[in-house]
């Protein structure tokens, strides 16, 4: 899981919050646009992930994204209202995902051992591969892959990779280890 540690006092975690604040304000923007003004949609979608959308993809606002640049959308992916995606270690959505309103992408976190929580960023990318469905406010966690034509149950946390053509749901939190 662990691609991704940065120093959180160092250039290169200095240069990522000054991003995240400039996408913050982009998106600020965009959530705030008539639904119909779809050229001040693509100008700010340009703006946030620095190239146009794919021209069958489609996103419906409100959007929330902290870098924007990162994320990788393929043809005909279709995400659904008030999603998010923390996408500093990289997220990919292959051809065809469909995502559902509220559903989290989340590449970035904090170690778990409390001296190192406030001085490291941990994380991994997600990858999304073909023809996934995402249920509606489902969380995806870092360095998850989820295979092809699998669908992502509402409400499911998914921390592990799911294989090809699988259902995953639920969502129990479990103690794992304590300190």
């Amino acid at each position: 899981m662990s691609d991704l540690l940065m120093r959180i006092q160092s250039p290169e975690f200095q240069a990522m919050s000054e991003r995240v604040l400039e996408v913050t304000a982009l998106t600020s923007r965009l959530n705030v646009l008539p639904f119909d003004d779809e050229a001040g949609k693509a100008e700010l979608f340009e703006r946030i992930l620095g190239r146009p959308l794919p021209p069958r993809a489609t996103i419906y606002p409100p959007f929330f994204t902290d870098h924007g640049l990162n994320l990788d959308l393929a043809d005909r992916v279709f995400i659904n209202q008030n999603c998010t995606f923390l996408d500093y270690a990289g997220i990919r959505l292959a051809e065809r995902v469909m995502v559902a309103p509220q559903a989290t992408f989340i590449t970035v976190g904090h170690p778990v051992d409390t001296e190192d929580r406030r001085i490291w960023l941990t994380g991994g990318p997600i990858d999304v591969e073909e023809n996934v469905w995402i249920g509606a406010g489902a969380t995806i966690l870092p360095g998850v892959t989820i295979g092809r034509d699998s669908v992502i149950a509402a409400g499911a946390v998914v921390a592990e990779d799911v294989p090809p053509r699988s259902l995953v749901a639920g969502g129990k939190a479990t103690v794992r280890r304590s300190w």
